[in-house]
């Protein structure tokens, strides 16, 4: 009886995988017809801060070729998290009491909500700020034309490092929900987290003093909301 419950989970997981699987590549597909647009859209922020005759190169040999398919890639899995967290939620659901599953629909929902609203802050906000900043910075005689490898790395850095960021309202509804903290405690602690979003936003942004407050900011503001939903849920 064990051994065929398992064997049941185990081609319940592999079907889920596959369908992940396929849905990913249906996506990867779509957008390689498109590439050209979905690299138009990534690079628009810095084009539109580039001096008349500056443009994006490639020092790479192979740069033209795979760094949009790399991009197309990427932005495949990023639009397929929602059915990917819900291939996920099928798989784990029949194992949950009801109350659980409420509490994980919650979490499931509003954390990939979060992430979304993270990675387009920075795309809409902090992108034109950050790369005018940049642009201005650049030393008289000295051409501001980075490479597409270093650019599209430094852009899903930025988008992973937004994404995870605006996650702190589900992390502060999580430790108290947990009851490893207490809504008191977290309030005690509000100067040591401001002070700590600013060292995140030291490590996770580039070197510059605009990219550390856009980042640590939000952090803030969204402590205070997950304050809020903490107190709403209890």
């Amino acid at each position: 009886m064990t051994e065929h419950v398992l064997f049941d989970h185990l081609s319940e997981f592999r079907k889920r995988l596959i369908q992940s699987l396929l849905f990913v590549s249906l996506v990867f597909a779509v957008l390689f017809i498109f590439t050209d647009q979905v690299f138009s859209v990534l690079a628009k922020p810095l084009l539109q801060e580039l001096a008349t005759g500056e443009q994006l190169i490639a020092t790479d040999v192979t740069a033209p070729v795979f760094m949009p398919l790399k991009l197309d890639l990427v932005v495949a899995i990023f639009i397929s998290i929602p059915f990917l967290l819900f291939q996920l939620w099928s798989f784990i659901a029949p194992a949950l009491y009801k109350t659980e599953r409420k509490f994980a629909v919650f979490i499931v929902f509003t954390s990939t909500l979060l992430f979304y609203l993270g990675a387009s802050f920075a795309y809409f906000a902090v992108f034109p700020l950050i790369f005018k900043f940049f642009a201005n910075m650049t030393p008289t005689g000295v051409a501001f034309m980075p490479d597409i490898n270093q650019y599209l790395d430094f852009c899903l850095k930025m988008f992973l490092a937004f994404g995870i960021a605006f996650e702190v309202p589900v992390l502060t509804v999580l430790l108290v929900k947990s009851g490893a903290t207490s809504i008191e405690k977290l309030k005690s602690w509000r100067p040591y987290i401001i002070v700590g979003a600013f060292i995140i936003g030291m490590f996770l942004t580039p070197p510059d003093v605009l990219s550390q407050v856009l980042l640590a900011v939000p952090i803030c503001i969204l402590f205070e909301v997950g304050l809020i939903l903490a107190k709403i849920y209890k």
